[in-house]
């Protein structure tokens, strides 16, 4: 059986979470929190810590699965709708600044 999270309208770019989501894909879920601990990009490992802890509350109400035997199946980042913002420059000129957001879904299996 598997559980699948989503979180929607995440603020930062599909690309940057990717590189974060790349490192736990396919590992069992407390290797995965350990290496989200101590990760560089500390902004969105807080958001997959989150997700996967989520993941792991809707698996402790189910008493058919095993806590310790979950893996982090997948993990897919999709792009999310742009917000387009208007920055004033020099001379009357104004300079589009696009703000990315991403689709993150999470999905937990039990091996």
């Amino acid at each position: 059986m598997s559980i699948t999270v989503k979180n929607n309208y995440v603020k930062k770019s599909a690309r940057k979470v990717r590189l974060v989501a790349n490192l736990v894909r396919n590992k069992p879920v407390s290797h995965a929190l350990k290496t989200l601990r101590f990760c560089e990009k500390q902004e969105i490992a807080i958001y997959l810590t989150k997700l996967i802890n989520s993941g792991l509350d809707i698996a402790s109400k189910n008493s058919s699965i095993n806590l310790d035997k979950l893996v982090v199946n997948t993990i897919t980042v999709d792009e999310g709708p742009t917000m387009k913002r208007i920055m004033p420059r020099a001379q009357g000129r104004a300079f589009k600044i696009n703000k990315r957001t991403s689709y993150v879904t999470v999905n937990l299996k039990e091996a």
